[in-house]
C-alpha cells in the first residue's frame, strides 16, 4: 500500500507541472505515510494479545464442555 501511495504520488508531480500545490501534496503523502505505519505498528502490537485470548477462550470452552459430563440426567441416574 505504501508502494503504492508513492507510485501514485510520482505521477501526480510528473503531470502536475509548475503548480503551487506540489508543497501541500507532499505534506499529505507524508501525512498518510505516517498513518499506515501507525497501523502496521497497532496490528503488529495486538498479535500477541489476541493469541493469548483465543488461548484463554479455548480453555474455557474446554473446561465447560468438561463440566456438563457432571451434569445429571433426569431418569437414567448418569451424566452425559
Amino acid at each position: 500500500m505504501k508502494a503504492d501511495l508513492g507510485r501514485v504520488h510520482q505521477g501526480l508531480t510528473a503531470g502536475a507541472g509548475e503548480l503551487s500545490a506540489l508543497a501541500e501534496l507532499g505534506a499529505v503523502r507524508a501525512s498518510w505515510e505516517r498513518r499506515i505505519e501507525d497501523a502496521r505498528d497497532e496490528c503488529r502490537s495486538l498479535t500477541g494479545k489476541l493469541r493469548a485470548v483465543a488461548s484463554t477462550q479455548s480453555e474455557v470452552n474446554e473446561a465447560v464442555k468438561g463440566s456438563f459430563g457432571r451434569v445429571r440426567v433426569a431418569g437414567t441416574g448418569e451424566g452425559r
